[in-house]
Formats: C-alpha cells, structure tokens, sequence
C-alpha cells in the first residue's frame, strides 16, 4: 500500500440477501475511504445497513457487488484462510455483547488471538499484560468474565481487541449494553487509543456517542445518505 491509499477503500460495495426467493438489499453504492489513524463513526438508525457494513469491513462477509481492498490487497482475492489470518492480525473487533469466553479467565481471552498466531509465551505474555495495563486491569488477570462488571468486561475486550496491535479496530455498538457511566468510560478509553494513533471505525446510533469521532457517515435505507466531518466534542460535555 502506498503511503498515500487509504487503508479501507470501498467502491460501489452493495449486499443483497437471499431468504424464500426475497431480495433484502442491505447496503447499496457504498463508496468509503478510511485512513490509517482516522477516527470514524458509522451513525443510522436500527435496521439501517451499519452491522451489515462492518461485518464485510471486518471479513466476516462479503459483498454481493462492489470492491473492497483493505491494506492494499482486494478481499475478492482471498480465500478463507487467508481471510481468517487478515482477520486475526490486521482487525480488532469490539463486540455490543463484548463476546468474552466464560470459562476463560481474563489473561486467558486476551490472550487467545495471540495463540491463534502461534506466538512464543514470552511475547504473549509481555503483550497481553501491556494490553491490560492500558485498559486498566491488569490486576484482574485471574478472575472469569462472571466475576466482572459490564464496563470491565468491554474493557477486556477491548484489550483483547488491541493486543495484536491491529490495522484498524472494528467496534459495533460498544456502549449498546452498558450503562451511561460504563460507556462514556469505554468512549473515553477509545478516545485514547485514537489519542495514540489508532485506527477507529466505530457503529452507533446514539448521537452522544458519534459525535466523538472525526467524521460521521449516515447511513439509511442501506445507502451513505451524508457524509461530514464531525465538529469533534470534548468528551467531557456528555457529563459523567
């Protein structure tokens, strides 16, 4: 990729689902660029095409027409291998349902991407204590997901998100299941990963939320219907 590409170029991308000879037409025309270190927001109301177009940014689907090159290489030309090891080193997913593993302890489900890779202990552990001390629990290495609050438990996977240093993280909805105070925290500590140079591409519907990104695109009926530059809020005005 050359410096100057956008790291996610979407041209045209369109998704069609087939259910008893019906049509549903999830996303049409879209056409996005995001840059690495950018901050986005992809706002709509429910039903709107959001989860659909983050699923195909993440590689969990693929588009029925349209183009989609991530980091230089065109999605169409991988197979599912291929697709899982993108997935696994290059994308950071932050779920609504934070999708932690019950019988694993906190280290344990931040450090599963990294196992997947077949990354020595030594780097394993270093990298999963670091992620824990950035979101702040590290001292929670041995309890279960059952043992955590909801903040705490985003809070894991969000370091679960990050110890694999990603390209880009993905996160759907990640304040839908927590309370105001939990997720004006997680928006805090993504404001801070943004701070230090990551790369946000963030679904929501809550517009104290989406304002805090950098630039919003509003989706409806499936299609981008605006696109603007966000007059970026201070955190701090969402109140504590």
């Amino acid at each position: 990729m050359m410096a100057s590409d956008p790291l996610i170029r979407l041209d045209g991308v369109g998704k069609v689902f087939l259910a008893e000879e019906v049509e549903t037409h999830a996303l049409s025309n879209i056409n996005l660029s995001i840059r690495s270190g950018e901050y986005i927001s992809i706002a709509g109301p429910s039903g709107c095409g959001k989860t659909t177009l983050l699923s195909i940014l993440g590689l969990l689907d693929g588009p029925t027409s349209g183009r989609y090159v991530l980091d230089g290489t065109p999605a169409e030309k991988l197979d599912a291998g291929q697709r899982a090891r993108v997935r696994n080193r290059a994308i950071g997913f932050i779920f609504q349902a934070f999708n932690l593993i019950g019988d694993l302890t906190v280290y344990e489900n931040v450090e599963l991407p990294l196992t997947y890779r077949g990354m020595g202990a030594a780097e394993r552990k270093e990298r999963v204590q670091e992620s824990l001390e950035r979101v702040g629990l590290a001292h929670r290495t041995r309890h279960y997901p059952n043992q955590l609050s909801g903040g705490q438990q985003q809070r894991v996977a969000v370091a679960r998100a990050i110890v694999g240093s990603p390209l880009i993280l993905l996160a759907d909805e990640p304040t839908g299941n927590l309370d105001s105070r939990n997720g004006i925290a997680v928006m805090r500590l993504l404001d801070e990963l943004h701070a230090d140079g990551a790369t946000i591409c963030m679904v929501t519907h809550d517009p104290r939320y989406f304002h805090m990104a950098e630039r919003t695109v509003h989706l409806f009926d499936g299609q981008i219907v605006s696109e603007d530059e966000a007059q970026r809020q201070a955190l701090e005005r969402v109140g504590p």
